[in-house]
């Protein structure tokens, strides 16, 4: 005989949940007991759980045929339908759960009811849920683009999988890559879901990123920035040979056109001047020092008063 199922119990949220609560708790579970990533030991039969409860749940019609159960049932309570339930909410069909993957509990509400007849058994087909997960890249990666193999743990029967990622060059943080057929299975024979990987960026040592941009915090010495010099600097594609203009400032930015992540527009790379003072740890050294003191008319502060 059927036992209850208490799906909002198994969702984990209040009986008058919004359609939005439902879809968060949803994602939320789906991502802690899917079965090619978790490691819970009984992740398969949880996953199956939550996908049945949402199935129930998101549906309007379900959901308020479900609600008239009332709230007395307990979960694992033997259950039979109410007496009139098959003529007010069944499709008819004979089909048993197992047909589309839920429980008997299920089978005994709905039957088939809003499931996809499909394949020459005739049998009820629903395609698996989408998925997404988050996966860290080296700017360097996003920049040139290539594969990489990224291993699931976790899965069907505890074993591990290792898909191959293609990357995209001039990928963003944010963007996703579809891998096709990777999500969740699908019931009756349904298609599988498909996995999206959203892409993370791994904090650079000397790049910061913004969209397809990025910035370079430049060192100069002193003598560099008020006279001018040529000096090397680092980008992403290799060292590059770059004026600097007589009088720079600290804070001051320089464009390297197109040298950013690539794209249809590729984007800039930005220097940023930082003025470094040499330390006047020598006797030669804090001569200079006095020497300009006494000569330059310079007052750093003279705008504050």
């Amino acid at each position: 005989m059927p036992q209850y199922k208490d799906y909002y119990e198994i969702m984990g949220v209040a009986r008058d949940a919004s359609a939005e609560e439902l879809k968060r708790a949803y994602r939320k579970l789906a991502r802690k007991y899917h079965p090619d990533v978790s490691k819970e030991p009984d992740a398969e039969e949880r996953f199956k759980e939550v996908q049945e409860a949402h199935e129930v749940l998101k549906d309007p019609e379900k959901r308020a045929a479900y609600d008239q159960l009332g709230s007395n049932w307990r979960a694992g309570q033997e259950f039979r339908p109410p007496p009139d339930w098959a003529r007010n909410f069944q499709s008819g069909g004979g089909f048993s759960g197992e047909d589309g993957g839920f429980s008997d509990f299920f089978s005994s509400l709905f039957g088939q009811r809003g499931f996809t007849r499909g394949g020459p058994g005739g049998g009820f087909a629903r395609a698996g849920e989408d998925h997404v997960a988050s996966i860290e890249i080296d700017l360097e990666d996003a920049y040139r683009g290539g594969s990489r193999n990224i291993e699931l743990s976790g899965g069907r029967g505890g074993q591990s999988r290792t898909l191959k990622v293609n990357i995209p060059a001039g990928v963003t943080a944010g963007k996703r890559i579809r891998l096709a057929g990777q999500g969740s299975p699908g019931l009756g024979g349904g298609p599988a879901g498909d996995l999206y990987l959203e892409i993370q960026l791994r904090p650079h040592r000397l790049f910061t990123v913004e969209e397809r941009d990025v910035s370079l915090e430049l060192p100069l010495a002193p003598w560099e920035a008020a006279l001018g010099a040529t000096v090397s600097v680092p980008t992403l594609a290799g060292t590059v040979d770059m004026r600097i203009p007589a009088n720079a400032r600290s804070g001051q930015k320089l464009r390297l056109k197109g040298r950013g992540l690539p794209g249809t527009t590729p984007g800039d790379q930005y220097v940023v001047i930082k003025i470094v003072v040499p330390p006047a740890d020598s006797p030669r050294a804090r001569e200079l020092y006095e020497q300009m003191r006494d000569e330059l008319s310079f007052d750093p502060r003279a705008g504050l008063l």
